[in-house]
């Protein structure tokens, strides 16, 4: 006898990205397709080229930020939208500001799609919520035991504190972290109190677009015409990419700190050649992704970018269908290779 054909997922992954074909739409797509669901404004998962995108309704102006004029709609979290009887709706994913997850139902089956996610609520990003589903394609960026994050309240009263010392020895500081997501985060929690936050091009040309979504603090923008002596004990947020340019002479003396959840390895710190490290992730942690999987009651889990072979093999073990898949998303390894984020820097 002829072996049964198994049914074709709902959720494919091809040399374009992640193709639900029953609607002709893909997710995230890194190569160039007529029609996009996109579920954040990093670079890594909003290309240019598409001719059609859809994505929540705060990531609008954020795509068009980094990608020009495109022809985008913007939906609302939990808004059903369908597309050749395929029904499609996103769910905040807190990765970052107008992150989602993309759930996918057809045919009595429920797929998602979680793009980058954590599970702390950062107080700026609306916070993750877990969605039921047979499903479920997840990151692996940071999916080992040994990744444990700390709460974002005692990171910040490290950077604070860290702020506040330089300050002392007459030393200014400067801040590392991507000028979408992180930076922001960043901006948010910062101790205005100690001293005036002044930022890279790169990041004020972001936080512009982000401000009508989020109560942010006061900041100056460093052109080539500010003074040595106006940043003078302030703290200065900058794109990793900015790290030993001549932009950053200005601020002489200074220590340099850096936010990413790579600063949980050890040696990362002197890799980057930065001064202080603070692990703050925008993505979920070891017990954050299972956590999080268990939550959606999903039996199928798709692992992508990050420790994706390890990660698979650990949810094997404990009962899911896993496998791994290709794709072309660095989660937060952008980080050690910044230019391919900061595509918007000025001086």
């Amino acid at each position: 006898m002829p072996l049964k054909k198994e049914k074709k997922p709902l959720l494919c992954f091809d040399d374009k990205g992640i193709y639900c074909e029953p609607a002709g739409v893909y997710l995230d797509p890194w190569k160039p397709v007529d029609k996009a669901i996109i579920t954040h404004g990093h670079a890594d998962h909003s290309r240019w080229g598409h001719k059609q995108y859809i994505t929540h309704h705060t990531n609008v102006p954020i795509i068009k930020h980094r990608l020009g004029e495109i022809e985008v709609s913007g939906k609302e979290y939990g808004e059903t939208f369908t597309i050749n009887n395929v029904k499609f709706s996103l769910f905040p994913a807190g990765h970052i500001i107008g992150s989602s997850q993309v759930r996918v139902e057809h045919k009595g089956e429920v797929w998602v799609f979680s793009g980058d996610y954590k599970t702390e609520d950062d107080g700026i990003s609306v916070p993750f919520e877990p969605v039921k589903c047979h499903a479920f394609i997840t990151e692996c960026t940071f999916g080992l035991p040994a990744f444990k994050w700390l709460p974002q309240v005692q990171v910040m009263n490290d950077i604070n504190s860290w702020w506040q010392q330089n300050q002392s020895e007459g030393k200014n500081s400067i801040l590392f972290g991507y000028s979408l997501g992180k930076a922001q985060r960043l901006l948010k929690f910062l101790d205005t109190s100690i001293g005036s936050i002044f930022t890279h091009g790169a990041i004020e040309n972001m936080t512009e677009v982000v401000r009508p979504f989020a109560d942010l603090p006061e900041t100056t923008r460093i052109t080539r015409e500010t003074k040595k002596e106006e940043i003078k004990g302030g703290v200065v947020l900058a794109p990793p990419s900015a790290h030993g340019s001549t932009w950053i002479r200005k601020m002489v003396p200074f220590e340099t700190g850096m936010a990413s959840g790579w600063m949980a390895f050890r040696g990362a710190r002197r890799r980057r050649a930065v001064d202080g490290g603070f692990v703050l992730s925008d993505h979920s942690d070891w017990q954050g992704l299972l956590s999080s999987i268990k939550a959606t009651g999903c039996e199928r889990v798709i692992c992508t970018h990050g420790y994706s072979e390890i990660f698979s093999r650990f949810l094997n073990e404990n009962g899911y269908d896993a496998r791994t898949a290709e794709t072309q998303y660095e989660g937060e390894l952008a980080e050690m290779n910044p230019k391919s984020e900061d595509k918007d820097e000025d001086n």
